[in-house]
């Protein structure tokens, strides 16, 4: 399974590559196979260092608040590592 967190473009090249922060976590990602237009700003999702998809920035920022409250439980032990950690703790530091 794969789940992507969305993930704001901060910068964008004249490659159309972009760096984007996903919870904190700045990386870079080819913009080549998203056929819209991404500016600064937008939420993406993506995937091996592709960005995939860009998404409407409401629904970016309640998944964000709803991945961060699943972080937030994991560390406070309310949500056991058994029960499948997704990566999740990680991004909270």
């Amino acid at each position: 399974m794969c789940l992507s967190i969305p993930s704001k473009v901060i910068s964008i090249d004249e490659n159309n590559f972009a760096i984007v922060d996903t919870m904190g976590v700045r990386r870079g990602v080819s913009l080549d196979l998203i056929a819209e237009p991404v500016a600064v700003g937008d939420y993406v999702l993506i995937h091996v260092g592709f960005a995939m998809e860009k998404i409407d920035t409401q629904y970016a920022l309640e998944s964000l608040k709803i991945y961060e409250q699943i972080a937030n439980d994991m560390q406070n032990g309310k949500i056991s590592a058994d029960e499948g950690d997704m990566g999740l703790a990680a991004l909270k530091g």
